[in-house]
């Protein structure tokens, strides 16, 4: 009797503490995917935004560079408006012109450079955009793809994929167009387009975006799981 006794609490013991495991593993797993789900929700409209910002802007750039360069050819100028902000003169007018540097003309000749960079780029963007770093905010989302769509349009135009061509052949230099001059001449702004628009906007948003980053607060222990008896 004694040993029945004690043979009857063990194996209820054993199913219990089975059932107890079992009910454990799927509440994990409940809490795991809930989460996961809320995320993918929230996110999902910022994905839609960042798709619609990238493309659109892509879009918009090679088709503004086809335009004006299609109508003035190359070299070409056409004065758009001459008059004066704020009292600051300033003469707007569109000038095609090939940049085999970068923004503002710097590392002139350095094209492939520049293309390897721009190419370094869209795989950091990509990791962020994967990791859903670059679509933790509508700021983060605008910003990464301004920069997205910035790249590309630039990073098209250096692979000669344009269709321009010199006497040496394919010119593999970015399409810019916009140009500013002010103070009657005496200061005039560096040629640019609008994916250079896109890079500098881009990149001022990250920078307002680093000043504004919260604190991290000390991580409290959470309350370990309950267990059955």
């Amino acid at each position: 009797m004694r040993t029945e006794t004690r043979g009857k609490p063990i194996v209820a013991s054993v199913g219990s503490t089975a059932a107890c495991g079992e009910r454990d593993q799927t509440s994990l797993a409940e809490q795991d995917a809930s989460p996961r789900v809320a995320v993918k929700q929230r996110l999902f409209p910022r994905f839609i935004l960042f798709g619609i910002l990238s493309i659109g802007g892509l879009v918009w750039d090679l088709w503004s560079k086809w335009a004006v360069f299609d109508w003035l050819k190359c070299p070409g100028e056409y004065t758009v408006w001459n008059g004066s902000l704020l009292g600051v003169p300033i003469d707007f007018q569109l000038a095609t012109t090939f940049n085999l540097g970068a923004l503002w003309g710097m590392g002139q000749g350095q094209t492939w450079l520049f293309a390897t960079f721009s190419i370094i780029a869209l795989g950091v963007i990509g990791y962020f955009l994967y990791t859903g770093q670059a679509v933790e905010s509508w700021w983060l989302t605008i910003a990464s793809a301004l920069l997205l769509a910035g790249t590309l349009g630039n990073l098209y135009d250096r692979l000669g994929l344009h269709g321009w061509k010199n006497q040496q052949g394919s010119i593999y230099g970015v399409r810019d167009f916009l140009d500013f001059v002010f103070f009657n001449g005496g200061f005039h702004w560096a040629t640019f387009n609008f994916a250079d628009c896109y890079l500098v906007t881009g990149a001022m948003m990250l920078v307002l975006q680093s000043f504004t980053q919260p604190v991290p607060q000390p991580v409290k222990d959470s309350p370990s799981l309950s267990t059955c008896p």
